[in-house]
């Protein structure tokens, strides 16, 4: 008997991440007008920007159907497996209640539970099971400890243009005009499983003063848990000098930090140049 561990692709775990971890993750639908694309697995985070620039028609990502989850749940009671399903936030998406949908036909061995995350800061959630998993815990004792866990987990992010919220209708383009003269950079977080503006930072240098401040708020990262650094975009610069600039930070834990390349959920509306920390508070 094992446990199974299974997410969606909002987590931005990449399939070689995953298979590395041993666990499943599902991917979302990508579409770009009459092209749909099996995010992380038939488009790649840097096959996904190249073509959120270069059109003007906002993607569509569609959540993972009860079927689907189905599928993988009949596969793990076959095999007299524990699975346990972490969905990106339902305050977002479907996800989640499709997962429970098809539990419903199962047995009390696939356990479904709602991040109320999603990018990085569900990525975090999902590796403390696969850490939970690794130390030889049972299921139950994974769900109760991760359930816990959650409470203390944090992403927030800064994006470098307000281009793309008001392509996908999230504030007006007088607003987006506005703020992208002034180099005005909204700073955001999850919160009770939505997105939260937390501020607008004008420049760079601003925004990660902001980051910093609302770690140290928190108390601090937990370094004994996974804490992790997203970006958005076509290479990792930006977030190597978030790094350098922050690494107050960071000092003596460099090789504590690993890095994501943030996919279609949060890069629809970020676009290219965003940068994200996710990370248990002590």
């Amino acid at each position: 008997m094992a446990i199974r561990i299974v997410t969606d692709s909002a987590s931005d775990i990449s399939q070689v991440k995953a298979k590395e971890w041993g666990i499943q993750v599902l991917p979302l639908k990508v579409r770009f007008g009459d092209e749909e694309f099996l995010d992380g697995v038939t488009l790649s985070p840097q096959e996904f920007y190249k073509k959120l620039v270069e059109t003007d028609e906002i993607p569509k990502t569609s959540q993972i159907t009860p079927y689907d989850y189905s599928q993988v749940f009949k596969e793990a009671e076959d095999a007299g497996d524990d699975l346990i399903c972490f969905t990106l936030s339902s305050g977002v998406s479907g996800s989640y209640q499709s997962a429970c949908m098809a539990a419903s036909d199962f047995s009390d061995r696939i356990h479904v539970i709602d991040t109320k995350q999603f990018c990085i800061s569900q990525l975090i959630i999902v590796q403390r099971a696969v850490q939970l998993r690794d130390q030889g815990l049972s299921a139950k004792e994974i769900v109760d400890t991760v359930t816990e866990d959650m409470k203390k987990a944090h992403v927030i992010a800064a994006f470098a243009t307000l281009e793309f919220l008001k392509l996908g209708g999230r504030i007006s383009s007088a607003a987006a005009f506005a703020g992208n003269l002034l180099m005005i950079k909204p700073v955001l977080t999850i919160e009770d499983g939505v997105v939260k503006i937390l501020g607008k930072a004008r420049g760079s240098k601003n925004s990660h003063n902001m980051l910093m401040e609302f770690v140290k708020n928190k108390g601090g990262i937990d370094y004994t848990k996974p804490a992790c650094l997203g970006y958005t975009g076509f290479t990792d610069e930006i977030i190597k000098k978030y790094v350098e600039d922050s690494k107050v930070l960071y000092e003596g834990h460099e090789d504590m930090i690993q890095y994501a390349s943030v996919g279609a959920t949060i890069g629809t509306y970020a676009g290219p140049g965003a940068i994200a920390l996710a990370f248990f508070e002590k």
